[in-house]
């Protein structure tokens, strides 16, 4: 066997490891064998072009032609900005830092395929990546390369197919959503507090002498998300990717239960019928359910009425999130009204507003002004970057 002339000098075991937990993150089902199918294509075929790599990668990984889109969309998203072979001491002596992992990525670029960038070279254990380079890389790798370049442009920019692209990233980002103390305990090793009852089960093994410690953590648990969305006509531009965050909300998981709601005159809620698995019905229903949108703004009477019965349960110890440019046809007094009430019940109020992105905003309209002392985050999330620091502020509200 040969070693791949492509890949001389990278860890191919690692290599092909986080290769498929970024395919498998992309949707397409890689067998259990498919790591070791990989690397065994590879050294008896040595590709020594990206066109045969790829093929390599596509024979030994895919096994159904429904993932065939997938397996490209996550193929170009790794390598259409690599430049190979690469020589591991070079690129770390000019960079000052390790060879590292494809462009991009949103997450940690920490040695090793589950913090999700690939090991093109095996670094040297000497060399790491600096915290101002990981924070660099804004957006996860799941997303092509040319929308990763357009990270600071608004999304009023980008056609629908690349808004259905992101709105699956938004779908797998739900584990950043803030989570609360409980009152139970779940066992942990390295846990502050001494679980006696255990402990003293533990030592009759070992004559009643209690050797090993048991110890305990408090439990986490995700919080309650309650999304509310602003469907009328100024905010028209920014319908698309918010309809698209609220149905990444409203995919039910083990122990969190969202709420999501549309308003223009009326609040509508559309928790069941954004909560389809499939993205095109879930916001063609939306869509057809929400007969006011692009209409006018009734801001005010809109969260009234999210605190009223029957829906005004939800609320209680619950994230809330509001996006919405604050342009109201009630009188600020309302607004007012209601989110006081609103912070009394819920545990953290999330505001979204994208014109809040353009420079020297000062929030002129009466509703907005009204609403910011009540705020506990407020942000634009007008594009890509912004969606990046509202998951970070989600993240810091997970500790508090």
């Amino acid at each position: 066997m040969t070693a791949p002339a492509l890949l001389r000098g990278v860890d191919l075991a690692a290599f092909a490891a986080a290769l498929v937990a970024r395919l498998r993150a992309g949707g397409v089902a890689v067998a259990a064998s498919g790591p070791a199918a990989f690397v065994a294509a590879m050294r008896e075929l040595a590709p020594t072009s990206r066109t045969q790599l790829y093929w390599v990668a596509r024979l030994a990984l895919v096994n159904r032609v429904e993932d065939l889109p997938a397996f490209d969309a996550v193929f170009e998203a790794v390598f259409a900005d690599a430049v190979l072979p690469v020589d591991p001491i070079t690129l770390g002596a000019q960079s000052g830092l390790a060879a590292s992992s494809v462009p991009a990525a949103g997450q940690r670029d920490e040695a090793g395929p589950q913090a999700g960038g690939l090991p093109w070279v095996s670094r040297p254990p000497s060399l790491r990546v600096t915290d101002a380079a990981r924070d660099a890389a804004p957006i996860p790798d799941v997303l092509p390369s040319r929308i990763v370049a357009r990270a600071e442009e608004p999304f009023e920019t980008f056609d629908d197919t690349d808004l259905r692209m992101i709105g699956t990233w938004l779908e797998q980002a739900v584990a950043l959503w803030p989570t609360r103390r409980t009152l139970r305990t779940e066992t942990d090793r390295h846990g502050k507090r001494i679980d006696l009852r255990a402990t003293m089960r533990a030592a009759r093994k070992t004559g009643w002498e209690p050797v090993v410690l048991a110890r305990t953590r408090p439990r986490r648990r995700r919080r309650r998300l309650v999304l509310v969305c602003d469907v009328s006509r100024s905010m028209q531009p920014y319908a698309a990717i918010y309809l698209h965050l609220m149905r990444a909300t409203a995919l039910r998981q083990a122990g969190f239960h969202p709420e999501v709601f549309a308003f223009s005159t009326t609040l509508t809620r559309l928790t069941a019928v954004m909560a389809h698995r499939s993205p095109e019905t879930a916001l063609t229903r939306a869509n057809a359910k929400v007969a006011d949108r692009y209409g006018g703004t009734h801001l005010g009477c809109a969260l009234a009425e999210l605190l009223a019965p029957p829906h005004g349960a939800a609320l209680r110890g619950a994230v809330v999130m509001v996006a919405s440019d604050g342009w109201d046809s009630d009188p600020p007094e309302v607004v007012e009204r209601a989110l006081a009430r609103l912070k009394r019940r819920a545990a953290h109020l999330v505001w979204l507003n994208p014109r809040a992105a353009a420079p020297g905003f000062q929030p002129l309209a009466a509703s907005m002004a009204a609403a910011l002392p009540y705020c506990d985050v407020f942000l634009p999330a007008h594009s890509l970057s912004g969606l990046k620091e509202l998951f970070a502020a989600l993240a810091r509200l997970s500790q508090s």
